[in-house]
């Protein structure tokens, strides 16, 4: 009865916790977290001086980290497209000091169902802000272009970018009968 109580007891005891197994993926997670933090900041700064230099533009934040002025607005209020509107528009992509890296010729007539399909996540942020008929500047952060891996061609790592968009009138989507 003695041994029973025993070993009743000290299996109760605290059970004390275990250290990480990994310290080396911890170390290198922070200090890449840390490397992040550095490159934002860096970028916020040289998107802040390229909207300063372009004095014609006004800029304006939004929430998402990025920075936009319009060439021309438009002077209706249609509605902004919700998820599945199918929008058009032709852009071209320049580095922050106004150097041409892809011209709309190249890059063409998108189509495009807002949200449904894979595009840059600055475009899809763009085309979610845009009427139709309307050509605005973007000031991207690299997280929002190509991030760390780049184009593979013309757009190098980490760099944020310069994005002219012009939304065109949608495509008129006849009925199905």
């Amino acid at each position: 009865m003695l041994l029973v109580s025993l070993i009743c007891f000290f299996s109760c005891a605290q059970m004390e916790p275990r250290a990480p197994i990994n310290k080396e993926r911890t170390i290198f997670l922070n200090s890449s977290a840390l490397r992040n933090k550095r490159l934002l900041v860096q970028e916020e700064k040289m998107l802040l001086e390229s909207a300063k230099k372009d004095s014609l533009l006004n800029f304006i934040r939004s929430e998402a980290g990025y920075l936009y002025a319009y060439l021309r607005k438009a002077e209706t209020n249609t509605p902004l497209p919700q998820k599945g509107d199918q929008v058009r528009f032709q852009y071209q992509i320049e580095d922050l000091q106004k150097k041409m890296i892809y011209d709309k010729k190249s890059l063409g007539v998108v189509n495009y169902a807002i949200d449904e399909e894979e595009l840059l996540p600055g475009l899809r942020e763009a085309l979610r802000i845009m009427r139709p008929n309307e050509v605005v500047v973007f000031l991207f952060p690299s997280y929002l272009c190509y991030s760390y891996q780049g184009d593979g061609d013309k757009i190098g790592i980490s760099q944020p970018l310069r994005f002219t968009i012009e939304r065109l009138n949608s495509p008129k989507i006849k009925p199905k009968f």
